[in-house]
Parts: structure tokens; C-alpha cells; sequence
């Protein structure tokens, strides 16, 4: 009887430990994205990053969308690096020198952008 109560304790311990962590997340961050070249300046930045599967933003609402593996990069990392380029990250402001870095179009309240190049 004794090793049935510790065969059904061992077997419970083994499933909670089992229930693993899942491997990728999918996040949206709102951005300070204003323009073709933030949109793509983010998502070449995003896409090479470790642990990113995709980065993909929607100008009309400027929130890029993070597929990332989260053994590789936590969603913080993720916005530090949005943060990193120039741009606002939800609640996290841009890297002021790297905000001024932009170009004058990128800028909150900045001169109009040039119309994106078609392919």
C-alpha cells in the first residue's frame, strides 16, 4: 500500500512538472511609429534580432506585432530594443539620443514623409 501512495505521488509530480512553459508568444506593442521607413526601420531591426520569429507593424494603428521565443528573448528585451531605435514602446519611452538620431520625418511632430517607394 505504501509504494501505491508513492508511485500516484511521484506520477503527479511528474505531470506538474511536465506542464511546460510555452516555447513562443505572440505580443503587440504600440509603437511611436509614424512612416514607411519606421516601419521598416523596426522591422529590420525586430526581424535580426535572437529569438524573434517575426515583427510586422500596422502603420494605421503602429503596433507591431512580435512573434518570440521565449527561452531566447522576454517581451521587456523586445521593447528595450524598440526603445533602442527611437521609437516609444508602450509605456516604455524612446532612447532620447537614438530619437534624435531619426530622421525628421520619424519624429513625433515631425515634417511629412516622403510617400514609400514601390516596389
Amino acid at each position: 500500500m505504501k509504494y501505491l501512495v508513492v508511485i500516484i505521488s511521484l506520477a503527479f509530480t511528474s505531470f506538474g512538472f511536465s506542464q511546460e512553459v510555452k516555447k513562443t508568444m505572440t505580443s503587440k506593442i504600440l509603437t511611436s511609429a509614424i512612416c514607411g521607413d519606421c516601419e521598416e526601420r523596426i522591422e529590420g531591426s525586430l526581424n535580426y534580432m535572437k529569438g524573434i520569429v517575426f515583427a510586422e507593424l500596422d502603420l494605421d494603428t503602429k503596433v507591431v506585432t512580435v512573434k518570440y521565443k521565449t527561452k531566447k528573448v522576454s517581451l521587456k528585451e523586445v521593447k528595450k530594443a524598440i526603445t533602442e531605435i527611437g521609437y516609444d514602446a508602450d509605456d516604455m519611452k524612446a532612447n532620447a539620443k537614438a530619437l534624435n538620431a531619426l530622421p525628421s520625418c520619424c519624429k513625433p511632430n515631425g515634417k511629412s514623409c516622403p510617400p514609400k517607394k514601390k516596389n
